[in-house]
């Protein structure tokens, strides 16, 4: 048994963690935890940060700079946990030094900063993924998956609202440190891209990113998007709403038992006489509330499943740099339609 432990663990992905202050704990643990990885190195430029690493992973290097463990050929793969500035450098130099590469949200500050990551990891022959945690959760897969099966109908909106008091980041405003939760989300469940944004944002701390957003999302057809995003919320909610023709579920990340709640109460086509008006839509009112069984696996640990298999075989990762760039275009389009008092952007007129 334990020369079988022996080759298992030289078979193993060798995986270093960058940052290791609010996310970067997060991605060892599960990293600690996943299916054919060792956690071999953590690094980061404060004492303090280093001192907690190495008392819960006693087994891994702690390390002060990202030059060393980009170097290091007893480093297979390295998880980005550091601010969003740093985020293409790091990865660049890690492709092009033969690592497989996972970076936290949000992917990059812009667009020419993703496609570098993207083209080095072309280069290479590595995996690039981000770290799009909620498209890797139960709930999140469920709703998709009642998407395909045509169960919804026809798709009329989406309404979030993904609000609470803090987390303040000086390197990115609140559309792009909690927006990109739901437009990865909304990546997943919706085929077409939008073809327009439009956003409205305000900081209330001088000198700080905006703070509070509302971000609009136009589709083909007569589906539209809503986001709402707020560091300053007193209470947190974390609810989606996704409306189709026969039925509408209902989101509720921070519900313990119930995270999903599919009503099949909404509208139909069907003429009606109310008074001496002719009304052409009728109310289903009263129907069943099913709350179906999702997998309950935290997201964080079924990402990093799938980074380390990406890692060993090959596969092309499900939230690769293609999807951090699509992601990352919305974001730029949003920041500027706020900077422009809420002016709808037409992107498909950007893409052209």
């Amino acid at each position: 048994m334990a020369r079988e432990n022996e080759e298992r663990a030289i078979d193993d992905i060798r995986v270093a963690v960058l940052g290791y202050g609010y996310w970067g704990p997060n991605l060892a643990r599960n990293f600690v935890s996943a299916d054919g990885a060792r956690v071999v190195a953590i690094c980061d430029e404060r004492a303090e940060s280093r001192e907690l690493a190495a008392s819960r992973h006693p087994n891994a290097e702690i390390v002060t700079d990202a030059a060393d463990v980009v170097a290091s050929p007893d480093v297979d793969a390295i998880a980005i946990a550091t601010p969003v500035a740093s985020h293409a450098d790091l990865a660049v130099r890690a492709l092009q030094a033969g690592k497989h590469v996972l970076v936290e949200k949000p992917f990059a500050r812009n667009a020419s900063e993703a496609l570098r990551m993207i083209d080095a990891a072309a280069a290479s022959g590595r995996t690039l993924m981000v770290d799009h945690t909620f498209v890797y959760t139960g709930a999140v897969r469920k709703v998709r998956d009642l998407i395909l099966s045509a169960e919804l109908g026809d798709l009329f909106f989406v309404d979030s609202v993904r609000v609470n008091l803090g987390l303040f980041r000086q390197d990115a405003s609140v559309l792009w440190d909690l927006a990109v939760h739901d437009l990865s989300i909304l990546s997943l469940w919706i085929d077409p891209d939008p073809i327009a944004v439009s956003c409205v944002g305000v900081s209330h701390v001088e000198g700080m990113p905006d703070d509070i957003a509302y971000l609009t999302l136009y589709y083909p057809g007569a589906l539209i998007g809503h986001v709402h995003v707020s560091w300053l919320s007193p209470i947190k909610i974390r609810r989606m709403l996704i409306a189709g023709s026969e039925k509408t579920v209902v989101f509720d990340d921070l519900s313990v038992d119930e995270k999903l709640k599919l009503y099949s109460r909404g509208v139909t086509r069907e003429n009606q006489v109310v008074g001496a008006d002719l009304i052409p839509l009728a109310y289903r009112r009263t129907g069943d509330i099913w709350i179906p069984q999702i997998d309950q696996t935290e997201g964080l640990r079924v990402m990093a499943d799938h980074f380390i298999e990406c890692c060993r075989t090959g596969r092309a990762p499900e939230t690769g740099g293609a999807e951090g760039l699509q992601v990352v275009r919305l974001l730029e389009a949003a920041e500027r339609s706020a900077r422009e008092g809420g002016r709808r952007i037409d992107l498909v007129a950007e893409v052209a």
